[in-house]
């Protein structure tokens, strides 16, 4: 049996490898291949990165540092979670895997635009569409902005991203805005534009990505659709544990769920969708996990 199982290898889920294996403690670790960490074309914002560093190069430095204390990776989707007793057992098709605790840091997916995937992914990797204002803000300062998105939660992102430059342009996703008189105020307030949709389709023309509305073609230097994210947290939901209305799974200071020796760290979790705050969490959740376990029989050598 093993004492830990890990699902998703994203910052947080490699994290928490990096320490239970550190604890010589038994683990297990599945990935879908999906983090949205990997996505990042360069993150600028990690500490100890002068120049900034890839997504993908950030997780492969730290699967292998994982390794370097025997964690091993498969790449495999887990299907179910199923308490039983004090222990787990883990699905992954028509396998099983008894487990001691779980550690669930499977993330969020960003809902994307309604576009083309091939020009989408050109164009997130070139800058042209961004999804974190808070990890790469920095980089469009002064520049022309677009936001796809509407109602408030379309506005805070452009009001957040007038702090970088003041060529904000707010497109609603379908046919027409949904902003109540507070949001309008809001936006004229700060000198945003708000135009009505559908802003379909987006092209990548040069440097530029152009947004196609009813009014007319508008031009961008970086667009940041503001539609949401799906949670991921189906496994821990079906297994039991209590989450939000939106899906976020509910954790205490340790990161334990509702329910006893299964544990959510990162985006899965309600917080700031930040790699640094994803791997904050996860360390906080191994060492929690380490003492429950010694608790349960003491971990002596």
């Amino acid at each position: 049996m093993d004492d830990c199982i890990i699902i998703g290898a994203g910052p947080a889920g490699l994290t928490a490898a990096i320490y239970l294996t550190r604890f010589h403690l038994k683990i297990r670790l599945f990935d879908c291949g999906s983090s949205r960490a990997a996505l990042i074309p360069r993150t600028h914002n990690h500490a100890g990165y002068p120049g900034g560093v890839k997504g993908t190069e950030l997780l492969r430095l730290m699967l292998d540092q994982a390794e370097e204390f025997g964690a091993v990776r498969e790449a495999a989707e887990v299907t179910e979670i199923r308490p039983t007793g004090d222990d787990f057992e883990v699905r992954v098709g028509d396998r099983v895997f008894p487990t001691r605790s779980v550690l669930l840091a499977t993330g969020v997916v960003n809902i994307r635009p309604e576009m083309d995937r091939a020009v989408h992914d050109e164009a997130l990797a070139r800058g042209l569409i961004r999804y974190c204002p808070i990890c790469d803000g920095y980089e469009v300062t002064d520049k022309r902005v677009g936001v796809i998105g509407t109602g408030d939660h379309g506005m805070k992102e452009a009001l957040f991203l007038r702090g970088y430059t003041r060529d904000v342009t707010l497109i609603a996703p379908g046919a027409r805005h949904e902003l109540d008189d507070a949001c309008q105020a809001k936006l004229q307030e700060a000198g945003i534009v708000h135009v009505d949709g559908p802003c379909s389709p987006m092209r990548i023309e040069g440097e530029e990505m152009v947004v196609t509305t009813p009014g007319g073609d508008l031009a961008f230097d970086s667009v940041y659709p503001a539609l949401g994210s799906t949670i991921r947290s189906k496994l821990a939901v079906a297994a039991g544990a209590r989450a939000t209305g939106e899906g976020c799974l509910e954790v205490d200071d340790h990161q334990r769920t509702s329910i006893p020796g299964l544990f959510a760290a990162g985006d899965v979790v309600k917080g700031l969708d930040q790699i640094s705050h994803a791997m904050g969490e996860a360390g906080v959740a191994a060492t929690t996990i380490r003492n429950l376990l010694d608790e349960r029989r003491p971990l002596w050598r």
